[in-house]
């Protein structure tokens, strides 16, 4: 039975915030992505871009991912999102990127520590057969040894690591969650469910039911217009509701993915559709999906 849609506090557990001439990948001639044409995306979006459509859903607080910005500027990128929470409140929290092959990136992330709002890392690992959808330069990265080296830089810190990969890679994912049991990683896009087939969605299910059975895994339910480039209740309610009943409501986050769901989808939409996905869970589990999980993960003031 549905449960009433309760009006509570919301903590965005995945945003972005960029500069454009400081995101090489907004620049230049468009070329074929994962999300299809972005041309509404290229420009500035500045955190008050992003509070004038959250905050007003009720978002209380957030999290910033890292956006990929030009080599060697990562320190710099978060120093910057570091002074918008300082001026603006927003955001709360900070994802910061580290090439974990890199020599000396233990010291790459003690600067970006420094700034004081970090709480994980994110290093893009997905990789796809097709090209548009490919990021890393190969499938299994987190395989390698060096790689791996990196990771303990961020383990040893104390810091999350988020995990974003497709269905075939899960193999290699759910191997490197059970070699590093003390990191607490964060599956991002619910593992990103590309081929809605009868085998591609059972292929999916199948990663993120062993994913789930690693207690050190927790997953964003984030990116579910990347591939469809809509926002719906009816296409997104199964693999979100999938995915909440294997990992847990305790164990799942709410994100936005603003500004790019902005190519399909508006803030106030792209909630309604989730609180509609997630109006079959009670309202203590409807919390821990807005809001609790992601003050404890993110180590957050309760509020």
């Amino acid at each position: 039975m549905a449960q009433p849609i309760i009006d509570q506090p919301v903590v965005d557990s995945h945003h972005h915030i960029w500069r454009l001439k400081e995101t090489p990948w907004l620049q230049g001639p468009s070329v074929p992505r994962i999300f299809g044409d972005y041309e509404p995306l290229r420009r500035d979006y500045s955190i008050t871009d992003y509070m004038a459509e959250a905050v007003p859903c009720g978002v209380a607080k957030s999290v910033y991912v890292q956006v990929n910005v030009g080599p060697g500027k990562e320190v710099e990128e978060v120093q910057w999102v570091q002074s918008a929470a300082d001026q603006h409140g927003f955001p709360h929290a900070i994802t910061a990127f580290a090439d974990l092959s890199a020599p000396g990136v233990g010291e790459v992330i003690d600067r970006e520590m420094a700034c004081g709002n970090v709480r994980a890392i994110r290093q893009q690992m997905h990789w796809h057969e097709k090209v548009q959808n490919r990021f890393a330069a190969a499938p299994d990265i987190i395989a390698g040894a060096n790689w791996r080296r990196g990771l303990k830089e961020v383990g040893s810190r104390g810091l999350m690591f988020e995990l974003q990969v497709f269905p075939s890679q899960m193999v290699h994912a759910i191997q490197l969650v059970r070699d590093f049991p003390d990191i607490t990683f964060i599956l991002i896009h619910a593992g990103m469910l590309e081929d809605r087939s009868e085998s591609g969605w059972a292929f999916w299910a199948e990663g993120v039911r062993e994913m789930a059975d690693c207690p050190n895994v927790i997953v964003k339910l984030t990116g579910f217009g990347t591939f469809e480039r809509r926002c719906s209740e009816a296409l997104w309610a199964p693999v979100v509701r999938q995915t909440v009943d294997l990992f847990g409501p305790s164990r799942c986050l709410f994100g936005s993915n603003f500004p790019v769901e902005k190519l399909w989808t508006t803030y106030p939409q792209l909630l309604a559709v989730m609180r509609g996905c997630l109006s079959v869970y009670s309202q203590a589990e409807q919390r821990e999906i807005f809001h609790d999980v992601a003050v404890r993960s993110y180590k957050l003031e309760a509020g």
